[in-house]
């Protein structure tokens, strides 16, 4: 009688199989774990945000609340009419404006669009270049100003011929601004200084440069008393695009040249190459034999010139003077883009161009449907509060979490 061995087949997994995905949930996957995704609906998150406030603001809205369980449709009418027409009249402030008289004014916003977003998109570039290098760069501001005050002088002061006269000024405005954001690096390459503390003290060293300048005999305007500068010789000027009443100039197809010009740097060169490589690891970097300190002073003056480049196409291009606020405040925003646009180019670029239709639209906002001004900057607020924290917009839709952050 033999006996039998036991079986050591290995027990059947009877668990349910994993669905295969499709072609469509693959591409839907996609879509809604992507960073894009996650900007976009931070912007519309903010919008919404900001709408709320903007009904709290209407006083039609507060009178009609008084009575709101009586007749909840004047309450609700008033809310519509106040949040439709301040966004509509910030759209007619940026994009277009179809009550104007004319097709030149009709198309007029989009060029101030244009024109606004210029200097933004030159010193988010910056800014943009020094993050992804692990360098929180917030001195863009100085930097602009540097930028503005040398190209300017050097606008008003020489007599050259144009063409010649507008690119000296450019290179000095670049080389200005390259130096100030030369002086945080080599502080940051040599003593490890913090760049955060360095930068922001050169911003308000800038500021007061400028306005110590601008009382001086070289630059203040003959016969004026207040502090603003002789106008730029029409041969340092950018030329206008598309001619009066429009103020959109050459800078813009500068700022996109230099967008082009960053992303070949940061994804095709070998210094790029060495910047990102710090950014991601500095001790990885210093290992493979690249010169962690020498690659933090090239980053802030890269860095420095786009954003001396900001205050060019102010000083050149859109204002043509020195005065104390032309700079405005292009290099704080430049920060809130650089981060809407996740440092790269094509994001900042978009970036800019949302926050030049902002500004150019927000006057009209306040003058046809008596919004504050402010809530424009609100807006800009809580898209840096939502970028900041891409979980809780994905809480807020409901979008699936990316595999990677699941596995970490």
């Amino acid at each position: 009688m033999s006996i039998s061995a036991p079986s050591t087949a290995a027990p059947k997994d009877e668990s349910p199989q994993k669905p295969k995905e499709t072609r469509f949930s693959g591409v839907l996957r996609e879509i809604t774990q992507s960073n894009a995704t996650v900007v976009f609906l931070a912007i519309v998150a903010a919008l919404l945000l900001a709408a709320v406030l903007v009904a709290a603001a209407s006083s039609e809205v507060q009178r009609t609340a008084g009575y709101l369980f009586a007749r909840p449709t004047d309450f609700f009418g008033a809310v519509w009419d106040a949040v439709g027409g301040a966004y509509y009249s910030l759209f007619r402030g940026a994009i277009f404006d179809p009550q104007a008289k004319d097709f030149t004014r009709m198309i007029k916003p989009i060029t101030e669009t244009l024109t606004s977003s210029t200097p933004l998109i030159f010193a988010g570039l910056g800014l943009g270049i020094g993050f992804r290098s692990g360098i929180f760069n917030i001195g863009a501001q100085g930097q602009v100003i540097l930028g503005a005050v040398f190209s300017g002088f050097i606008g008003f002061t020489f007599q050259l011929p144009f063409g010649v006269h507008m690119l000296v000024a450019m290179i000095g405005g670049l080389l200005a601004g390259a130096f100030w954001g030369g002086i945080a690096g080599f502080l940051k390459a040599r003593f490890g200084a913090n760049e955060v503390i360095v930068t922001i003290m050169l911003n308000s060293i800038a500021g007061f440069l400028m306005s110590y300048l601008l009382t001086t005999s070289a630059f203040i305007r003959p016969g004026s008393n207040n502090p603003i500068s002789q106008r730029v010789h029409d041969t340092a000027m950018f030329p206008n695009l598309l001619g009066d009443p429009f103020r959109l100039h050459l800078g813009f197809v500068f700022a996109l040249l230099a967008a082009w010009a960053v992303w070949w740097l940061m994804e095709r060169s070998t210094l790029g190459f060495k910047f990102r490589a710090v950014g991601f690891n500095a001790d990885a970097a210093r290992t493979a034999g690249i010169k962690v300190s020498a690659t933090y002073l090239y980053v802030m003056l890269v860095s420095g010139a786009l954003a001396g480049l900001g205050g060019v196409a102010q000083s050149l291009g859109t204002e043509g003077a020195l005065q104390e606020g032309v700079a405005g405040s292009i290099g704080f925003d430049a920060i809130t883009v650089a981060l809407l646009g996740r440092s790269r180019p094509l994001g900042i670029v978009g970036a800019a161009l949302l926050f030049g239709a902002l500004r150019a639209g927000s006057p009209l906002m306040q003058a046809a449907s008596n919004t504050p001004i402010d809530i424009v900057q609100v807006v800009q607020a809580l898209v840096v509060l939502l970028i900041a924290a891409p979980p809780l917009v994905r809480a807020m839709f409901r979008l699936p979490v990316p595999a990677k952050e699941v596995q970490a």
